[in-house]
């Protein structure tokens, strides 16, 4: 698997095409492979698919003796998706103890697992069209997001990080009144553009415990929900072997692993003020960076 490096996809001509952040800028991975004349991966899914296949080195070449134009300055780009063909994506609820509390739910004695589906994915600076879900209560959900990078069925929960690739920022986007017309969450949480991950994915190694990192979410420059991710009541490692042991996780698959207190649903129904267009959303995890989404 890729090591020492914090991932994104850029679109460029309607293609979503790789880049690496770095001190001196985004390399632009195709630019940097054209001009040293080799091969590299196109997109973040071939880097999680395939591994390093000799990023790191041309990455460091370009850091050491490739021209300027290699490099693309980030507030210039546009995001493309950071990961763009996940398998699955699986999630998992009331996973944080504050956040089970606010809610007035018991502390979960096994992960509740639900998902959401391709259509849900959406990136760095985009929107999420709210005035065309047949909803009016609309909550963010801050989430530290896994990303597979090994196939891992039935492993163990002191082997369970190996098989992570990286993690990203996310926030598991709810429709309340939708999540709670039945027992099933499902539709609440897979509208059209509720999964916004990124701006990155940075690489397992980077991260070092997903276990403690601090998380936070801020609407229209408030902070909403501010945490650390030690508050989960299963751990990264926890997640990831008992959800092998009940399916294989392949490279690529993606795991929502909850969200802190803070949510709007957690507050008294008086102080209850939903989410609605033009709200900015920022969504941040230590080491990770700052996710931002505006809603329409």
């Amino acid at each position: 698997m890729a090591r020492g490096m914090m991932l994104l996809n850029m679109r460029q001509g309607g293609a979503a095409v790789l880049g690496v952040k770095t001190a001196k800028g985004i390399v632009d991975v195709a630019k940097a492979a054209a001009h040293f004349q080799t091969t590299a991966p196109k997109t973040t899914d071939d880097v999680i698919q395939g591994g390093d296949q000799g990023l790191g080195n041309l990455v460091a070449r370009a850091l050491t003796s490739g021209p300027a134009e290699l490099f693309a300055d980030e507030s210039r780009i546009e995001f493309a998706g950071a990961i763009l063909r996940p398998e699955k994506i699986v999630c998992v609820g009331l996973n944080y103890a504050r956040h089970a509390r606010e809610t007035n739910n018991p502390i979960p004695k096994l992960p509740i697992l639900f998902n959401k589906f391709n259509n849900t994915l959406n990136t760095h600076k985009g929107t999420v069209r709210v005035s065309t879900v047949p909803a009016t209560k609309f909550d963010y959900e801050a989430e530290l997001v896994i990303v597979m990078g090994r196939r891992a069925f039935n492993v163990s929960e002191a082997d369970a990080l190996q098989y992570a690739m990286g993690y990203a920022t996310g926030n598991d986007f709810t429709a309340r009144d939708l999540q709670s017309r039945s027992s099933q969450w499902m539709i609440g949480k897979t509208n059209d553009g509720f999964a916004p991950i990124g701006p990155y994915i940075v690489t397992a190694d980077l991260v070092g415990d997903p276990n403690a990192l601090k998380i936070e979410c801020l609407v229209n420059g408030d902070i909403r929900q501010s945490s650390n991710t030690n508050d989960m009541v299963f751990n990264c490692a926890q997640i990831i072997s008992y959800t092998s042991k009940l399916f294989t996780l392949e490279p690529g698959d993606i795991i929502f692993t909850g969200t802190p207190e803070g949510v709007i649903s957690g507050y008294p129904q008086d102080k209850q003020v939903w989410l609605k267009p033009g709200d900015k959303l920022v969504t941040r995890i230590e080491k990770l960076g700052a996710l931002e989404f505006t809603l329409t």
